[in-house]
């Protein structure tokens, strides 16, 4: 099962809606007629998913490290203060 870059191209333009209608409309008459282009959707797909979730494990690592970085250290002390005693008015 070997995927061209057009073939991926397309695949990523329909799962992001970026197709035309018209290519769109093409390319599902494609994926009734081609079991393995079907696979291949899936599996882009699949991939869409992992990076996404590898996203946002990156992102969430990142504000973890920012939120220790400032509520943690002794010199963020001051601003920690001032940003609870911010929230705990709500």
């Amino acid at each position: 099962m070997t995927t061209s870059w057009n073939e991926t191209q397309q695949i990523e333009a329909v799962l992001t809606g970026t197709a035309s209608p018209g290519d769109a409309l093409l390319f599902e008459a494609k994926l009734m007629l081609d079991n393995e282009l079907s696979d291949k959707v899936i599996w882009q797909q699949k991939t869409y998913a992992l990076i996404k979730q590898y996203g946002r494990r990156e992102l969430k690592a990142e504000i973890e490290a920012v939120h220790e970085h400032l509520f943690t250290k002794p010199e963020n002390q001051s601003f920690s203060q001032k940003i609870w005693q911010l929230f705990s008015r709500l």
